[in-house]
């Protein structure tokens, strides 16, 4: 099987895997892992933390293995990410990340990262066409 390369710090990695841990034999982030989330992610931690709460993030799975995630932001407004490629089409994504490199990521894209390390991501299966429609971007789900 063939590894994508990471596009987070080996800091961010690293902490996703002692979220996890932690989460599996607590079901609770501790503190100081918090404040580990919130001094590498900023400021869109904390909001990132509230989409999880609010089971805002999907899994996307078509039958021949493409996944994408939808995120219900906190405007209301569903955004389908890709974080294979670390793609968001959130304007903070375009304007924080891409412009003017102020972070790694976006508060949707770190949602999802969350929600994968603490299990909570629910899942929805696709049909290829759907799938197809939605990386195409002529379809939101």
């Amino acid at each position: 099987m063939l590894k994508m390369r990471s596009f987070l710090p080996a800091v961010a990695e690293q902490l996703f895997r002692d979220i996890k841990k932690t989460y599996q034999e607590t079901s609770q982030i501790p503190d100081d892992l918090l404040i580990a989330l919130k001094f590498v992610f900023g400021p869109c931690a904390l909001q990132a933390l509230d989409l999880v709460d609010q089971h805002s993030v999907t899994c996307l799975l078509s039958p021949t293995g493409r996944k994408a995630f939808q995120v219900m932001g906190a405007s209301g407004r569903l955004y389908t990410c890709f974080v294979s490629c670390h793609y968001c089409p959130c304007p903070a994504f375009a304007y924080t990340v891409l412009r003017r490199n102020e972070g790694p990521l976006c508060k949707h894209i770190l949602a999802i990262y969350l929600c994968q390390a603490m299990g909570g991501t629910q899942q929805e299966s696709v049909s290829d066409q759907q799938m197809s429609l939605l990386l195409s971007g002529t379809e939101a789900l």
